[in-house]
């Protein structure tokens, strides 16, 4: 028997999983570490922490499962995007790493836009310039922290870090590659016109692969390091919503995925590339050989659910700890209560602004039609529901796209609950399902691995081998019509408020 790990570098935590051949998971670790943000606004980690956290837990899967080293073939990495990690001539890391959620960089966003013109960028980018963004960081340091910047002769990516010190190779490959807005999404490759522009050298970026690609092996010094053998293969990877498709299966046309985690993503798979002019959903290089990913993203999907939890549901959160079970199934219970339309109750979910489709940080939640009937199941109800309507705004988007999934895959804690899912099945009005296997994203740069090894001959039929399906949900016929009429009302509520959400914040 063969084995490949995942190694999925997160915001919060490193989680590595050893998988055989046949995708069964058999040891599976976990290493947290911190954020730091110095001032308001700003996100920072120590690359160091991601790699001591990387040697950890390969080295504590090895020992759980009792499996050879020599049986290990490859491994891929998945990771948090966007982050920045600069190294010196000595690859030394220069600074903390900006990562993701960093908001410090919207005069260099201007900048970008100004030089290159946002429909240029969108054309070959596939995206505008955004804060979360690496470019943005990048012009960030070299305007702020020259010295930094002059001492700079590498950039990477988080998980690309951590691959570096697996290798030597100054290697990434395009998923993640896709959201520094270096690459030439439509051609696969860093955007010499954009380098030009913006006079960054080319020199400083990493080599792109396709994700599935053999970009090293692991060193020798990395092998004594984590137990591993010096002959692992190591592949391209993928950036995290990109492995999450692979490991929930979203590898071809047809196919989507939708997470309700603190945030929410609409994911779809299509084999042509498709880019929204308006720049409303991302499209990224996925993790298929000369395939790509568009996706539309809700800031605040659970994270709704759970700032409702926690405020209004301590009796809830009470009854649950005495009966040993989680909180979410009491809260479900409730709504379940409630009709479709929660008594014609609708909640906006903006509490932190929101990505897909308006790009607006200013917009905030409300719950709109309170009267004195409504009762906390109906709120509860409207929430879930209105989650759901802001990923449909989502799916609307795909669809101008040409991008119209017949199935979807329900992952992340909302993906859990059957009424989320039902919910989703009937205003999306295609069936829901989830995979048997949850690990995601790790399991995904596994399949990867599985395919740069020779252990499959392209990632569709890796996954078809190592990935699971539960029976899905069905739309409920009656239910379709009922939620449109309620879908309609609530895309109407931003455009109603979209001066008022700017007045508000004028404040």
């Amino acid at each position: 028997m063969k084995y490949v790990l995942g190694i999925d570098l997160g915001t919060s935590g490193t989680k590595t999983v050893l998988f055989d051949q046949n995708g069964v998971a058999m040891a599976s670790a976990t290493v947290e570490y911190p954020m730091y943000q110095p001032h308001n606004g700003w996100a920072e980690q120590d690359p160091k922490d991601w790699w001591n956290a990387a040697v950890e837990t390969i080295k504590t899967v090895l020992t759980k499962s009792g499996v050879n080293k020599d049986d290990v073939v490859s491994l891929g990495i998945s990771g948090q995007m966007h982050g920045l990690v600069m190294l010196d001539e000595n690859n030394e890391v220069l600074r903390p790493s900006i990562i993701w959620c960093d908001q410090r960089t919207a005069k260099e966003c201007d900048e970008i836009h100004e030089k290159v013109g946002k429909e240029k960028l969108i054309s070959i980018t596939a995206n505008p310039a955004l804060t979360g963004f690496t470019l943005s960081k990048i012009l960030w340091v070299r305007n702020n922290e020259p010295d930094v910047y002059a001492k700079c002769r590498h950039i990477l990516l988080p998980k690309d870090y951590v691959r570096f010190m697996l290798t030597g190779d100054y290697a990434t490959e395009v998923s993640d590659a896709s959201g520094m807005q270096l690459l030439d999404v439509p051609n696969r490759c860093w955007s010499d016109e954009l380098l030009q522009i913006l006079d960054i050298d080319k020199s400083m970026l990493a080599k792109v692969y396709e994700s599935c690609e053999v970009t090293g092996h692991v060193s020798d010094a990395a092998a004594a390091l984590t137990g591993l053998s010096a002959e692992t293969l190591v592949v391209g990877g993928a950036g995290d919503n990109a492995a999450a498709a692979v490991g929930t299966g979203v590898v071809e046309d047809g196919k989507a995925f939708v997470t309700i985690g603190t945030s929410g993503v609409v994911f779809a798979h299509t084999d042509k590339l498709a880019i929204d002019p308006k720049g409303r959903v991302h499209t990224f290089c996925c993790a298929v050989p000369g395939a790509w990913h568009v996706m539309g993203v809700t800031q605040a999907a659970g994270l709704s659910l759970k700032w409702f939890r926690d405020t209004f549901c301590a009796a809830e959160k009470e009854a649950a700890a005495q009966m040993g079970v989680d909180p979410y199934e009491l809260t479900n219970k409730q709504a379940a209560q409630s009709p479709i339309g929660s008594n014609k109750l609708i909640y906006a979910p903006y509490l932190m602004g929101e990505r897909t489709p308006h790009l607006d940080p200013d917009c905030r939640g409300m719950f709109f039609g309170l009267s004195a009937m409504h009762q906390r199941r109906d709120l509860l109800r409207a929430v879930m529901e209105g989650v759901t309507f802001s990923q449909m705004d989502s799916l609307s988007v795909l669809a101008e796209m040409g991008v119209a999934p017949e199935t979807m895959l329900a992952c992340g804690g909302g993906g859990k609950s059957p009424l989320w899912r039902q919910m989703l099945a009937d205003v999306f009005n295609v069936p829901v399902a989830t995979t048997v296997n949850t690990e995601g994203p790790a399991l995904g740069v596994a399949i990867l691995a599985g395919v740069g090894a020779g252990l499959y001959k392209s990632v569709p039929e890796a996954c078809r081998a190592m990935i699971k399906r539960n029976p899905a949900q069905d739309p409920i016929a009656e239910n379709v019509p009922q939620y449109a009429k309620v879908y309609e009302v609530y895309k109407k509520l931003y455009q109603a408020n979209k001066e008022l959400f700017k007045d508000l914040a004028a404040l």
